[in-house]
């Protein structure tokens, strides 16, 4: 055993974050610690690695251990070079062994000027040189607070395998699903100052807290029953209230202080009433931008239909963000043009806090949008839109600036979509949000009428809700694939490398014009197929509410049910036909490039 920690407590302010809690890290083991934000993950961490006292209990420590600790703002002394801060935490003696190593780290992470003084590098670059330094540390136990924020797709690939061969024993707080189901062997949730532990990985993790959450309900229901009768008993003979049972009054009490934070610790979806979307959304008409005599990207042309789920992926500096800036208008290209519909209504998630303004108040935030918000299930006042989205009436009148990093996320998440958008601009919105909120959002997004374009390097993410990926090339191009990350993933794979290219490109002119092409019914067909595909997704899921509306009355759920499958026989049907015409598109598009 490297560590364990035997009955701590720990207080912020008048909060308890740790009560009571006991656990312990094995040599190698690999540990992913989750929550909500601002239940105080990071506080743990920190305690772990010395840096917080506790209120009471005690961690004890293998001798002579080792610990690495990654904070999520980490900081250099200035003045020191990038590699000469990556060098301070190589041991002494393994200093020169470890040269080639330090530089290949740093190159993975993109970190390719190792000269380069800490005190000019970006927020983002400062995390990837800690990380360096985190990665090269000789220690027995490496905490890691957020390892995959600021590092895009191809970086973040690289360090999972590197964790996953990783020797030494592992903690980390993440947001990357793929990390926690790839990486680790055991899971510990933080949630109300209670630490659950659970053997296996994220997988194990969510059939195990169904099951948990199974049994919990039940206890609710016997809680709220017992609630009920105790109620009863308080109302009873209030005159003689003197004369009951004190330790019986205690006892209501508790369970209806139990039943409320049981019933309000789970964060609820925002339905909110989206604006209607015309038939023209935008136009992106070979489009250029780019900064200081460097061309980001190039002749980019993408017509965006109704319910598109489009990601947008590339390493970074490559130009991701400033794409969203151009498409919303907030930045002119150098040339090309963007038509935006009459109708669209853009609600654009940005990434930092620059659009918040932080010596405000939470509620007053949210109120600027509008005391009373029109949803789906009625109106509702700005608190109740705040305690759907966990934050209690206790926090709703503190400042921003003393929210966590991820209460602020959310808070902002909750500004955006209570505007009621039919086009989402997301740019990188899995940042410092927990996977709980992660998961309402993406069921939030799963039926979003409207258009979706993110950038984001949560793989995840990108698998559950983009139905096709505009990668950055290496010449500024942009090369769509269909489907979502992994998708692209197994198209990359199975693409034929360069060599087979270039023999390829030497073949006879006859050869290089035999190019496939669609016949007129097939580009119809595959104009159209996207709206056919919406319409039949969209008879199942009003079907699916007719049932829901009508769980008593048996005859007609049977006919529903005939219904919904021959829809769905038919969605199947239709989907196939679709991939089949976009991989004859797809060959069309890579026969016409190899001319």
């Amino acid at each position: 055993m490297l560590l364990s920690a035997e009955h701590i407590t720990k207080y912020q302010n008048e909060k308890c974050i740790l009560e009571d809690v006991s656990f312990a890290i094995e040599e190698r083991m690999k540990l992913g610690l989750i929550g909500v934000n601002g239940v105080g993950k990071t506080t743990l961490l920190r305690i772990l690695a010395g840096e917080e006292h506790l209120d009471s209990g005690r961690i004890i420590q293998q001798n002579g251990l080792r610990v690495h600790y990654l904070p999520q703002n980490p900081r250099f002394q200035e003045g020191k070079t990038i590699y000469q801060c990556v060098l301070d935490a190589v041991n002494e003696k393994q200093r020169e062994a470890c040269t080639f190593e330090i530089q290949t780290i740093l190159s993975k992470l993109g970190m390719r000027d190792y000269e380069q003084t800490v005190e000019v590098l970006s927020g983002g670059q400062r995390k990837r040189v800690a990380l360096a330094c985190a990665l090269v540390s000789e220690c027995d136990l490496l905490i890691l607070d957020e390892p995959t924020n600021h590092l895009d797709n191809d970086m973040v690939e690289w360090l999972e395998h590197y964790l996953m061969k990783y020797p030494k024993a592992l903690l980390m707080v993440t947001h990357d699903r793929y990390f926690l189901e790839r990486i680790t062997d055991h899971l510990m949730e933080l949630d109300r100052g209670n630490l659950y532990l659970y053997d296996g990985n994220y997988e194990t993790y969510l059939e195990m807290k169904e099951q948990r959450s199974q049994m919990e309900a039940v206890q609710l229901k016997k809680r709220q029953k017992l609630l009920k009768k105790e109620l009863a008993w308080m109302r009873a003979g209030v005159q003689a209230r003197g004369t009951k049972s004190q330790s019986r009054i205690d006892r209501f009490y508790e369970l209806r202080t139990q039943c409320r934070a049981k019933q309000d610790e789970t964060m609820q979806s925002i339905n909110s009433i989206t604006s209607r979307l015309g038939r023209k959304i935008m136009e992106i008409t070979d489009l250029r931008m780019g900064y200081d005599n460097k061309i980001l990207f190039h002749d980019v042309n993408i017509r965006v239909k109704k319910r598109d789920r489009i990601g947008i992926i590339g390493p970074n500096g490559c130009g991701k963000t400033t794409l969203l800036n151009v498409l919303s208008h907030n930045l002119e290209p150098l040339s090309g043009e963007v038509v935006i519909g009459e109708t669209v209504k853009l609600g654009f998630f940005h990434q930092g806090d620059d659009q918040m303004d932080l010596s405000m108040r939470v509620i007053d935030y949210i109120r600027n949008q509008g005391d009373q918000i029109q949803t789906t299930d009625g109106s509702r006042t700005a608190a109740q839109l705040l305690e759907q989205f966990l934050f209690p009436k206790q926090l709703q009148y503190t400042q921003i600036k003393r929210l966590s990093g991820g209460e602020r996320r959310r808070l902002y998440l909750l500004k955006v979509l209570i505007a009621s958008p039919n086009v989402l601009f997301l740019d990188e919105p899995t940042n410092d949000l927990d996977i709980q909120t992660l998961t309402i959002l993406e069921d939030y997004l799963d039926t979003f009428p409207g258009v979706i374009i993110t950038v984001s390097h949560d793989r995840y993410f990108l698998d559950r809700i983009c139905d096709s990926l505009f990668v950055f090339q290496a010449d500024g191009t942009l090369r769509e694939y269909a489907g979502g990350y992994s998708d692209y993933i197994a198209r990359q794979a199975a693409e034929p490398d360069l060599q087979t290219v270039n023999k390829s490109r030497g073949k006879s002119r006859a050869e290089r014009s035999s190019i496939p092409s669609f016949t007129s019914s097939e580009r119809r067909e595959f104009e159209s197929i996207d709206e056919v595909i919406a319409g039949l997704e969209a008879a199942i899921a009003d079907i699916d509410h007719q049932m829901e509306s009508r769980q008593d009355q048996f005859d007609e759920i049977a006919v529903l049910a005939d219904q919904r499958e021959k829809l769905t026989r038919d969605l199947d049907l239709k989907t196939e036909r679709w991939m089949e015409l976009q991989e004859k598109y797809d060959a069309i598009q890579a026969a016409r490039k190899g001319r």
